[in-house]
This record gives C-alpha cells, sequence and structure tokens, in this order.
C-alpha cells in the first residue's frame, strides 16, 4: 500500500509531502488499518480550514480525501504524524 500525506498552510504556508510504501513493513496491518479508516472519514473535496491551519490531502492506493485542522480524525491524525515523521 502506497500512503502519501501533502500538507499545505500554516503560518509559512510550505508545502510538504511525504511517501511511505508499507510493502515491507512488519507493521504493514498496522498501518493498513489506519489508513483505511482515514480514507473513510475523509472529504472529497478540500474544507475550509482555520487561518495559518494545515490541510492536508491524504492518497491512499490511488484514493484521494481532503482534511484540515482542527478537523482531523484521531486515525487522521496519527496517520499523517506518522507518514509526515517515517515517510520519504
Amino acid at each position: 500500500m502506497r500512503i502519501q500525506v501533502r500538507r499545505t498552510g500554516g503560518f509559512a504556508g510550505i508545502e510538504h509531502i511525504r511517501e511511505v510504501d508499507t510493502s515491507q513493513l512488519p507493521d504493514a496491518e498496522e498501518w493498513h488499518a489506519l489508513a483505511e479508516q482515514a480514507v473513510r472519514d475523509g472529504r472529497g473535496t478540500p474544507p475550509v480550514g482555520v487561518p495559518d491551519g494545515f490541510q492536508y490531502q491524504l492518497t491512499v492506493d490511488g484514493k484521494t480525501v481532503y482534511c484540515a485542522d482542527p478537523r482531523l480524525t484521531e486515525e487522521q491524525r496519527k496517520l499523517i504524524s506518522r507518514v509526515l515523521k517515517e515517510g520519504a
């Protein structure tokens, strides 16, 4: 499974993109469950965010959804954090 996070907005407005390929990860099942829930809770169009807040585009195996601070679900927050931390 390929998981990509694109983060935009924030005070500086800098775009940040990271991606993880879970095919060789020992905890792939955990990644898959988290990604599936995060995508299920996402929106088909970019939501209106808050001033200086982050907006996210999540793409999991070609399916793209959108979400924004401060209205992230717990699964979205966890997935975004992990991909931005561990992704390339």
